[in-house]
């Protein structure tokens, strides 16, 4: 919701996969929003920090991070003032058996 919430109408949100490599797999969450300055990008990931003043408790990236890093994974963000930002998640392919999960509705009836 970070990148929503930045952007203006008319900006756009893109987020694009592919594989990098063998062994692991990149998303790419982009926006053409304002972009981030240069200022806040060391403290993007840390708990509680936000710049959304009242309502923002700055913990959305810090729990992604935390997510991405226990599930051996990384997290990067390139961002330009004016232009937007990326945010590339790395995780590893996990290559065991796959498995279908079916779930049937009950609308109590």
């Amino acid at each position: 919701t970070n990148a929503v919430q930045a952007m203006s109408p008319g900006d756009k949100l893109t987020i694009a996969t592919r594989p990098a490599g063998e062994d692991t797999v990149e998303i790419d969450i982009s926006d053409t929003g304002k972009g981030i300055p240069p200022e806040f990008m060391s403290h993007l990931f840390d708990p509680f920090f936000t710049t959304k003043g009242v309502g923002g408790t700055g913990l959305g990236l810090s729990v992604s991070y935390g997510i991405i890093k226990n599930h051996n994974g990384n997290i990067s963000v390139k961002s330009e003032v004016g232009t937007g930002s990326t945010f590339t998640i790395e995780l590893p392919v996990h290559k065991g058996e796959k498995k279908k999960y079916e779930a049937v509705a009950n609308y109590g009836n």
